[in-house]
């Protein structure tokens, strides 16, 4: 018979799993599941860049997807050989001295600083500018050169730093503190002790400042020189990391009734939903894999010896083994990509929405007519962008929304529109903002050919990728190079059965199990001249306009 593995995919806004045949790599099921308590809005304040999620969000999309799948394919338990999760990161959360999460308890369960601190939180700012002083300055190791030289309120030791400062309680009663995908792998295999636990190299090593020539984890000086807390806590984090080509253990019972699983199967060490998207977009070196949602994670791999131990500047990490074990992954992203759109929706969304709810229209018609725009104002908008010549509008937009991550990460920065006239209207805005990603995009590609590190072919993948044209277009044109688009509709959870085929044994290696399961590629994206050619001029007019904003800011 067909062995089986699971790759669980947990999103900014749901999380999916699939169930892939480790022969081929067909996926047999699928499942979907929205966190209620996010689209609640609950533990969030966009006004302060709060942005917290519970993990009983997460816990229940677990048990709720993974069963569903299970129930869909009709097979017996005994042919599902292997799990892996992917998560968002850096997402921490705080935990008690036995790996279980404060917001379990009664007493933190709503209380926002016990909640898991999601990637786009960037209320730590001030601590990751504190990180970043320090790190020139006290004399040592710069403890973020292998971060691209810049460490962000993004990551995991700004995060923590603010919490401890703000809320004593939760600084009690923290134990340790856990990424997001080591927590749901520890939770899957009945961990007991956090300490000895195998965490993610790829979440240690691009954002908490892991790497093996300083021993780990920073200096005990170096941390207390932040905050004196850290250096204990520290001593309850781990030593020691683990790629995702191994087993972190085996399913607990309490986790196989749950599943519907068999007890004992294989789970592997936890990654990022990105290096996972990497892995089902079957990156190689030379490839530039471009997982594209609400924001994106730029993944390459590189051989030891094409980056001679040069560190890559303004990038978000160099780590070995983070994407494929036995080369060095590199990573880049924009803080928000789709995110810059649905944002612009919004804005033009709850006006309308508040004034149809004010109107005296049957209140059936109200949730209709407000559905319908919910659900078709961004095509409408893609359409009417789509007609408007890149040469014909001069409205000029930033992609800093929600900060820069890459290149040179400073989430101080603002988003900015610019060229807008009494001709400007909302298709225009909407072009200029989908511009905008595009040219962030190119920038990030530009820095990493600028260091050295040669880009043959660009991959997308991930909801943008695969439903918008006019984005993917408008890349192609921009970037000037041809783009090819993963095939499959699920590539971070299918990346992440790749790599549950091989800490399960089914394959020795994740190269190998790539080439067995992976989907392909079902479209490319082909840059037109002329537009090209326009667009060179406007993205050098984007450097300039960014210059501008930051020096002003």
């Amino acid at each position: 018979m067909d062995n089986y593995v699971l790759g669980i995919d947990y999103g900014t806004d749901s999380v999916r799993s699939i169930l892939v045949n480790a022969r081929d790599g067909v996926t047999l099921a699928s499942e979907v599941y929205n966190y209620p308590r996010w689209k609640a809005g609950e533990y969030c304040d966009p006004t302060k860049n709060q942005y917290r999620q519970h993990p009983k969000d997460h816990l229940e999309g677990l048990t709720h997807t993974v069963k569903a799948v299970v129930q869909k394919s009709g097979l017996e338990k005994s042919q599902i050989k292997g799990l892996c999760v992917d998560t968002t990161g850096s997402s921490p959360l705080p935990v008690n001295k036995d790996g279980q999460a404060l917001a379990l308890s009664e007493k933190f369960s709503e209380n926002p600083n016990a909640q898991m601190i999601l990637w786009k939180d960037h209320t730590a700012i001030a601590e990751a500018d504190e990180i970043n002083h320090l790190a020139r300055t006290w004399g040592g190791e710069d403890f973020t050169k292998y971060e691209g030289g810049i460490y962000s309120s993004e990551w995991f030791w700004a995060k923590i730093l603010h919490i401890i400062r703000e809320d004593p309680e939760v600084a009690e009663a923290a134990y340790s503190w856990m990424e997001h995908c080591d927590y749901l792998t520890y939770t899957l295999i009945g961990g007991t002790d956090p300490v000895a636990f195998k965490r993610s190299r790829c979440a240690a090593g691009h954002k908490a400042l892991w790497h093996e020539s300083w021993g780990g984890l920073p200096d005990a000086e170096f941390l207390e020189k932040l905050d004196p807390r850290l250096v204990k806590l520290k001593e309850q984090l781990y030593k020691e990391t683990y790629t995702s080509d191994q087993a972190a253990g085996l399913l607990s019972k309490e986790w196989a009734l749950k599943l519907d699983l068999d007890e004992g199967t294989p789970v592997a060490v936890g990654t990022f939903d990105a290096h996972a998207g990497a892995i089902g977009g079957e990156v190689e070196e030379g490839t530039l894999v471009k997982v594209m949602g609400t924001s994106t994670c730029d993944i390459m791999v590189s051989s030891y010896e094409s980056l001679e131990e040069k560190t890559v500047k303004g990038i978000c990490g160099q780590v070995d083994g983070s994407v494929i074990p036995g080369k060095i992954g590199l990573e880049a992203g924009q803080s928000a990509f789709g995110d810059v759109l649905a944002w612009f929706v919004k804005l033009l969304l709850k006006p309308v929405r508040n004034t149809i709810n004010d109107s005296s229209l049957d209140e059936a018609l109200k949730n209709q007519t407000i559905d319908l725009l919910e659900e078709n104002l961004i095509l409408t908008l893609s359409n009417e962008a789509e007609k408007i010549s890149p040469e014909s509008t001069q409205v000029l937009a930033l992609d800093w929304i929600n900060g820069r991550r890459t290149p040179d990460a400073n989430q101080n920065l603002k988003g900015a529109i610019k060229g807008l006239d009494m001709g400007s209207d909302a298709a225009h805005v909407f072009k200029a903002l989908v511009e905008s990603i595009c040219f962030g995009s190119k920038r990030i590609i530009e820095r990493f050919r600028q260091e050295g590190v040669t880009i043959q072919q660009v991959i997308g993948l991930g909801g943008v990728a695969k439903k918008s044209t006019l984005v993917m277009q408008t890349l192609a044109d921009v970037l000037d190079m041809p783009i090819k688009v993963a095939k499959s509709e699920q590539a971070p959870a299918l990346g992440a059965a790749i790599y549950a085929a091989t800490a399960a044994g089914i394959y020795p290696t994740v190269t190998g199990a790539i080439a067995a399961m992976g989907n392909g590629f079902d479209k490319v994206y082909y840059p037109n001249p002329a537009n090209a050619k326009i667009y060179k001029a406007k993205y050098e007019e984007y450097l300039t306009f960014g210059d501008f904003i930051e020096n002003q800011s």
